[in-house]
């Protein structure tokens, strides 16, 4: 993988989300809008089949948008990679969830070259969700539940679900990197130069699998963390997509940098693009791909 070039490519997914676009919440319904043209036209230039998964709030459509990889022969089994698009009130959202948006982009991008399709095994959906913010949060109206409630209803397997979750800052000063209690008690690194994987009991199988993945990646390290009750214990851990999809019984897990137990511009005018470290966002891309797309033996 070039991995200059996939640091070039999430600058400029970022500068178009984070400069051009500008803030994606409900108080700028055009820059939604804006957002979900965006993403549809970058998967439709990899080429991947896309669409717009619509549906009301308070009477304004907003869309999730839904694109679809499927292997050269018959699919093992079905992933689903998300991210939220939205940002909250007053913010471009760089971090939140920009990064991650731009990494699903690159990581749709680089499963799609023939080099890593012909040895892709499953079928990837990769969705970018609407209104993962307040006030959407926490409601019928987030596009993740939107999206995991359509999907069990209709009746889709989904063999583990990927919630992308704030995955582009790091820090290496001793004491910047911060936890929820108890885990500050329990060893974890004290620098924020690691990629986080959270799922709860009924994903360990699928979570396993990913972090012996990510961890064949030397050059990013990569913690696990498996919380009991859904999370209901630890409520911090349940603030993203991945949580619609342990309501309706999917497993899923969030990869993220830890969001503000690292970074100190969570939700503020401040999380830009400039706070970012492209070559962290690179190298998560590469652990996503050689998961989805290992290297032969």
């Amino acid at each position: 993988m070039d991995l200059n070039a996939v640091r070039r490519r999430l600058e400029g997914h970022l500068k178009a989300l984070t400069r051009t676009i500008g803030e994606r919440s409900v108080r700028r319904p055009e820059n939604l809008a804006a957002s979900a043209e965006y993403l549809q036209s970058i998967f439709r230039s990899i080429p991947m089949e896309t669409r717009l998964d619509g549906y009301d709030f308070r009477g304004m459509t907003v869309n999730n948008v839904i694109a679809a990889l499927t292997p050269p022969r018959t699919p093992e089994a079905h992933f689903v990679v998300g991210a939220h698009y939205d940002s909250v009130v007053g913010t471009v959202g760089a971090d939140d969830n920009a990064s991650a948006v731009a990494v699903m982009l690159e990581t749709a991008v680089a499963l799609a070259a023939p080099e890593n399709h012909r040895r892709l095994t499953a079928s990837v959906t990769f969705a970018a969700f609407a209104l993962e913010e307040p006030p959407a949060y926490g409601t019928r109206y987030m596009g993740s539940r939107v999206y995991a409630a359509r999907a069990r209803r209709s009746g889709m397997a989904i063999n583990g679900m990927i919630c992308l979750e704030m995955v582009g800052y790091s820090c290496r000063t001793p004491g910047c990197q911060h936890y929820p209690f108890p885990l500050m008690f329990m060893g974890y690194p004290e620098t924020g130069d690691f990629i986080g994987i959270v799922g709860n009991f009924r994903s360990r199988p699928f979570a396993r699998k990913l972090l012996t993945s990510f961890r064949k990646n030397p050059h990013l390290p990569a913690i696990g963390l498996t919380v009991p009750f859904d999370g209901w214990l630890m409520p911090t851990v349940r603030l993203s997509d991945h949580a619609s999809f342990w309501r309706e019984g999917y497993p899923a897990v969030m990869v993220t940098d830890s969001a503000f137990y690292r970074n100190p511009h969570y939700h503020m005018p401040s999380d830009t693009m400039e706070t970012l470290d492209l070559d962290f966002m690179a190298r998560v891309v590469e652990s996503l791909v050689g998961f989805f797309a290992p290297p032969q033996a």
